[in-house]
């Protein structure tokens, strides 16, 4: 089940469920949609996964499967993580 995290790794946008600004990789890192393409080019600065647009959890279920509140900030170092965009941008997702 998604977490449906409340907000950008990196740059605390809120990002809240009904939110079409969120994105993750297959590790639910989440970010606002520039930080994830502007940013981090389609790269996770984490795993290095490529993003995708969160789903959002339809409002009859958020009662009983409620969307995360704990926020996740932790911004990346943008050198650090230029380093690994460079590696994987020009590898197919399915090939990293």
């Amino acid at each position: 089940m998604l977490q449906i995290r409340p907000t950008c790794e990196h740059c605390n946008k809120a990002l809240p469920n009904h939110s079409t600004e969120a994105m993750i990789c297959s590790f639910e890192c989440t970010y606002c949609k520039t930080c994830a393409s502007e940013i981090f080019k389609n790269v996770c600065p984490s795993c290095s996964g490529n993003f995708v647009e969160r789903p959002i959890r339809p409002s009859k279920m958020l009662e009983k499967y409620p969307a995360s509140t704990i926020e996740i900030f932790k911004p990346k170092a943008l050198e650090k993580a230029k380093i690994n965009t460079n590696i994987f941008i020009n590898i197919k997702p399915s090939e990293r």
